[in-house]
């Protein structure tokens, strides 16, 4: 299919919906949808936005001002998930958790508005990842648009680009919870250190990065083409002293630089070595 193609599809696919309840976030993704549901459906479409210690304030004070740019309504809602049981274990299926959170909540406030479907961002790309949060979409029949018009999340920054929406060359972001090695146990006061220390990166000018939490020691992955900007000692020592200010007591660069889902590299390894173990055990 063309990109127009799929854009077709995705305007009939939210047409026959009728009404929708958009999980919001000011990503890329659902501030795409969020923007097509309102030109499509009017009224009938309304974004709702969790505000929780896992969302940084600086997302939640964009997402407030891109819905108002879209014109689409939009509820706040609360939904902590640190409290959820499983959840501040930090197991590999976290995601789970949590997205069944807030797509739990988020179905709340569509039955009170009678609204019969609750959408969500996930994109054809998303469909390669590991992904556990799309098993409680799936649980709670949450309805993925995107996806299903095969959209790519290059397609999507395309779209985004041509309906004038800011977010087309947003940095891709995840919830904060996404920096903890798997394991180790997420609470709020370890959320609030990765929020201050990449809230200091941003205002630093950095644009693609994550702040890796490894108990004591902050894990610093920036776009390859960003790294240089660290191999000025006054940024080392402002960034260091920063980092340090905020709890970590070790500041470390990763050379590798930033890559979506390093988290996740752990289990990929874990499972090579599985799969070396039983072949073994069967010679």
């Amino acid at each position: 299919m063309s990109l127009e193609q799929k854009y077709q599809k995705l305007q009939n696919i939210i047409e026959k919906l009728g009404s929708v309840v958009i999980a919001f976030s000011g990503g890329v993704d659902s501030t795409f949808l969020s923007k097509v549901c309102r030109d499509v459906l009017g009224d009938n479409a309304m974004a709702v936005t969790a505000r929780s210690s896992t969302y940084p304030a600086r997302e939640f004070k964009e997402a407030k001002q891109l819905a108002k740019e879209i014109g689409i309504e939009q509820v706040v809602i609360i939904s902590e998930e640190t409290e959820v049981d499983g959840f501040a274990n930090n197991p590999p299926d976290r995601c789970y958790y949590c997205k069944h959170e807030l797509f739990s909540k988020v179905e709340e406030v569509a039955k009170v508005r009678n609204i019969k479907y609750v959408l969500d961002g996930s994109n054809y790309d998303d469909l390669q990842d590991f992904r556990p949060g799309m098993k409680a979409a799936e649980e709670l029949e949450v309805v993925s648009p995107l996806k299903e018009a095969e959209l790519t999340k290059d397609d999507i920054r395309e779209l985004s680009k041509r309906l004038g929406l800011p977010t087309w060359n947003k940095p891709a972001f995840a919830c904060l919870s996404s920096r903890f090695p798997y394991g180790e146990e997420i609470n709020e006061e370890k959320l609030s250190m990765v929020e201050q220390a990449e809230d200091y990166l941003i205002k630093l000018g950095f644009k693609q990065f994550r702040v890796r939490h490894h108990e004591q020691i902050a894990r610093i992955e920036v776009a390859p083409e960003e790294r240089k900007k660290f191999f000025e000692l006054e940024v080392m020592d402002q960034i260091s002293a920063k980092l340090k200010e905020v709890g970590f007591i070790y500041v470390t660069l990763d050379l590798a630089g930033y890559r979506p889902g390093s988290m996740n590299e752990v289990l990929d390894e874990s499972e090579k070595k599985s799969k070396i173990n039983r072949k073994r055990e069967r010679v």
